[in-house]
């Protein structure tokens, strides 16, 4: 399915009264979960115990 199709359905979708701004947050959400789909079948992820650590030095 090409990135217009998944388009016209997320907009279809939507209820009548969506603003502008509503259309364009949902499609930001769909384009960055379709980017994690792409980064994680390309191996690009964190473990578990590699998150926790990260997160450990951010609550210092």
């Amino acid at each position: 399915m090409t990135a217009k199709e998944k388009i016209m359905i997320a907009v279809e979708a939507l209820p009548a009264d969506t603003t502008f701004e509503e259309a364009m947050e949902r499609l930001l959400f769909i384009a960055k979960v379709e980017r994690g789909i792409q980064q994680a079948d390309a191996g690009e992820t964190l473990s578990h115990l590699e998150v926790k650590e990260m997160m450990s030095k951010w609550l210092k």
